[in-house]
């Protein structure tokens, strides 16, 4: 009877359905947002469901498994067709009978198609921007009265619209009275205090290979860095996107940067920590990020980042966070940055390291999913406690 009423009590939990254009296996940003979250909520007794879509954008042939449990999750990966900056994937609306809340990421047909659908589902549904999609600035006068029309008109279907930052805040609230601020999470375990404990002139960028990461930025300043001194190393690591591993070899190539400059593509998190312990600086050159979450994943490792003057990076440092802003398009600035941050390690090692992992340590996923979870509340969702084995 006991196990029979700890089953009725898990069944009778409330179901949070995220949606989502792309999951596990695949890592990245969003990815690790989400899937982070949804752990997050399972530890706290509810059932979680992803429902996101059959392939991989980098590997479109190859169709996922229709149903799968990780760690807890319930994945449901659909068919689409379109562009995977606006997959279409109508059959979403069948896997949200049983949800109690339905939680879309990113500002995308998703977002469009189930707030059009509401008549249809007729669920509470909460939505995070994750940057919306400007984030770079091709088709920007498009995306502007896209984002003035189709996007305000769907976020009056959402109870509340979540900004993941400062900058999504100010975009969003022009268009939605209902935006209210929750920055991402960092998984500070995954890192943790594996940077180097000796300075070296190593640097680590960690990202989706995509065009608006300006990784042809970065590898200008290599080439100042590795001019100056040949102990400069850099390791590039991510997974393929709009840029594939061939176009940046070619691109580390015609620099002559084979020696001084590693190129990563889709490796596993233990093989990123060892390439961590070997050194002490993180980079990015990103023109636009929605939060800047792998740079405080960074600063959590002991990393010290120097970053391109963008928003999200900015009011990062306006916080006081030790770390260094450059403009990645000045070869010449950005490098003189990175030496100056070499130079502060270097001098205090361990008191910078110090600073830097206690920095990130405000950002744990414990903290950030209790202030999702306090969100569902106020909209009706229950708190619900896992019952003990």
């Amino acid at each position: 009877m006991a196990l029979e009423a700890t089953a009725e009590q898990a069944n009778a939990a409330p179901m949070i359905v995220h949606v989502v254009r792309q999951f596990l296996p695949n890592r990245g940003g969003l990815e690790d947002v989400v899937a982070n979250l949804a752990r997050e909520t399972v530890k706290r007794g509810y059932r979680v469901r992803v429902v996101t879509l059959n392939t991989l954008f980098t590997a479109r042939d190859r169709k996922l498994p229709s149903h799968e449990i990780i760690d807890g999750i319930d994945v449901v990966r659909i068919p689409w067709s379109g562009s995977t900056r606006y997959p279409i994937a109508p059959q979403v609306l069948r896997h949200l009978a049983d949800a109690d809340l339905v939680h879309v990421h990113a500002i995308d047909f998703f977002f469009d198609a189930l707030a059009l659908g509401r008549v249809l589902h007729r669920k509470p549904m909460v939505a995070t921007t994750h940057g919306g999609f400007f984030h770079t600035q091709k088709h920007a006068a498009l995306k502007k009265i896209w984002f003035q029309t189709l996007t305000r008109f769907s976020a009056m279907n959402y109870k509340r619209v979540v900004g993941c930052s400062a900058s999504d805040i100010a975009q969003f609230s022009q268009i939605a009275g209902n935006t209210v601020l929750i920055e991402n999470g960092v998984d500070i375990g995954k890192f943790a205090d594996s940077a180097s404990r000796q300075p070296r002139r190593r640097i680590v960028t960690i990202g989706r290979f995509s065009v608006n990461k300006r990784l042809d930025h970065l590898l200008d300043v290599m080439q100042v860095l590795a001019a100056r001194d040949p102990e400069w190393h850099l390791d590039i690591v991510g997974s393929e996107s709009d840029l594939k591993g061939a176009d940046l070899t070619r691109e580390i190539a015609a620099r002559g940067l084979d020696r001084a400059v590693g190129l990563h593509v889709g490796i596993a998190n233990p093989e990123i920590r060892s390439l961590i312990s070997a050194a002490s600086l993180f980079a990015s050159a990103s023109e636009y990020e929605g939060f800047g979450l792998v740079a405080l994943e960074a600063m959590s490792a002991g990393l010290n980042p120097v970053l391109n003057r963008n928003a999200a990076y900015v009011a990062l440092a306006e916080r006081k966070m030790p770390l260094s802003i450059a403009d990645f398009s000045d070869p010449e600035n950005a490098a003189a940055a990175i030496e100056q941050a070499f130079a502060t390690i270097a001098a205090e090692p361990a008191a910078m390291r110090d600073a830097l992992i206690a920095a990130a340590r405000p950002y744990s996923w414990d903290h950030v999913a209790g202030l999702y979870i306090d969100l569902y509340r106020s909209l009706g969702i229950p708190a619900f406690q896992r019952i003990a084995a």
